[in-house]
């Protein structure tokens, strides 16, 4: 059974739709490659998609482990490059503003975040580069 369904809208413009939950979103090809940027690109959810993932893994060792990430933001810069064009570079810059006062569990966290399932899925030329600012 298909996960997400999707369709093409014309001027570099696609919804999908996550079938489970009846969620939509829609996508934009990007002004610097002739679209209108005024959505997400493919390559913006991508990167989107990782720094979301570590969190989620994150979160789940938190919970098991009783810790809340209460505080815990993070921002996303993609890096493209031309000749083919690709991402070349996603950095994840993560801020806690009262993390936990755990040096064992801080490393957990950081350890999870490197192995989540986005992070393993990505080809190994895109480099991943993560900064803990906690």
């Amino acid at each position: 059974m298909p996960t997400i369904k999707s369709s093409y809208l014309g001027n570099l413009r696609t919804e999908s739709e996550h079938l489970q939950s009846g969620t939509q979103l829609l996508t934009d090809a990007p002004v610097d490659n002739n679209g209108k940027g005024e959505k997400f690109s493919p390559t913006d959810l991508v990167a989107s998609a990782l720094g979301s993932c570590m969190v989620t893994i994150m979160g789940i060792v938190a919970t098991r482990d009783s810790v809340s990430l209460d505080g815990l933001t993070w921002e996303v810069t993609k890096i493209m490059q031309s000749n083919p064009r690709k991402i070349s570079e996603i950095l994840v810059d993560f801020h806690w503003e009262n993390p936990i006062n755990d040096a064992a569990m801080i490393q957990k966290l950081k350890n999870a975040a490197k192995t989540c399932p986005v992070a393993l899925s990505l080809d190994p030329e895109i480099k991943q580069t993560l900064k803990f600012d906690f």
